[in-house]
């Protein structure tokens, strides 16, 4: 067994409840460091692909949001396949094999192959068979791949019930995210001990040294993201000497305001603040 749990680590210590001025500062920063990383992979033709597992609601689609927001969009690819046809299902490395990057790509997978190891089973849209053959061939079909000149960095979110709870309830009342809510997100919740089996299994039998998981606390989003890229960053050799240092934070924070029901909110931290509308939200629906 092979992973990495992060959420504790000195090195990502500053980000740590960022304010968002600091986190603001901080996203440009690494931007600028994910483009001279896009820049070498075109330049020595290098395939990358970074993959991202966690629950629903974990921050996966955002994260990549703010990984490719500044990049180049020829040279990138976001994959987020939907239900597998019989045939895909049978053929499940394959149905990935085809997505993967071509030379000076990188590719960003918001799930991947590793649904058969979590969801499909949790669920029981795959048989046991079908879990238990990739179980005993995931790692080394990585392995090969990455022997083959594939970069591959693979982080999984972690988000917690009461999280992602309050981000399933902030889906359905706002009007530009409830289509992310579906009916699967509430069965999903069902079998969150299941999942919980599946996910500590997937852990112990597909990470390795060559081929390792990152695990990244996700409850607060800005967290996450920087985390995320400064994670990916270290990972991978696009530079001859990295010494990046993430920046100190301001000495004074933004503060937030809110009025609800005529009484006002004030000097609240961005948390809060989003609590609040969330909860405002709710109580109009």
């Amino acid at each position: 067994m092979k992973f990495n749990d992060f959420v504790g680590s000195n090195f990502f210590s500053f980000y740590n409840d960022i304010d968002f001025i600091s986190y603001q500062k901080e996203k440009k920063r690494l931007q600028a460091e994910l483009l001279k990383l896009q820049h070498w992979v075109i330049k020595n033709n290098k395939r990358v692909a970074l993959v991202f597992e966690g629950r629903d609601a974990a921050g996966k689609g955002g994260s990549i949001k703010r990984f490719t927001e500044y990049m180049m969009p020829k040279h990138f690819n976001v994959v987020e396949l939907g239900v597998p046809t019989r045939k895909e299902s049978k053929n499940w490395f394959r149905r990935y094999e085809k997505h993967f990057p071509a030379e000076g790509e990188i590719t960003f997978f918001d799930r991947s192959w590793y649904n058969r190891a979590l969801i499909e089973p949790t669920m029981g849209y795959c048989t046991k068979s079908q879990y238990k053959y990739f179980m005993n061939k995931v790692l080394k079909w990585e392995e090969s791949q990455i022997d083959n000149g594939l970069i591959m960095v693979k982080v999984y979110l972690s988000v917690s019930k009461h999280t992602q709870s309050f981000r399933f309830k902030e889906r359905q009342v706002d009007p530009l995210k409830y289509w992310k809510y579906s009916e699967n997100d509430k069965y999903a919740r069902e079998y969150w001990d299941v999942f919980t089996k599946y996910k500590e299994q997937m852990f112990r039998r597909a990470s390795s040294d060559k081929s390792p998981w990152v695990i990244i606390n996700s409850n607060n989003k800005l967290e996450t993201r920087l985390k995320s890229m400064l994670y990916v960053l270290s990972q991978i050799p696009y530079t001859s000497n990295f010494d990046y240092r993430p920046l100190k934070k301001v000495d004074k924070q933004q503060r937030y305001s809110i009025i609800i029901d005529g009484i006002s909110f004030k000097n609240l931290n961005y948390r809060q603040f989003l609590l609040l509308e969330t909860l405002h939200g709710l109580d109009k629906k």
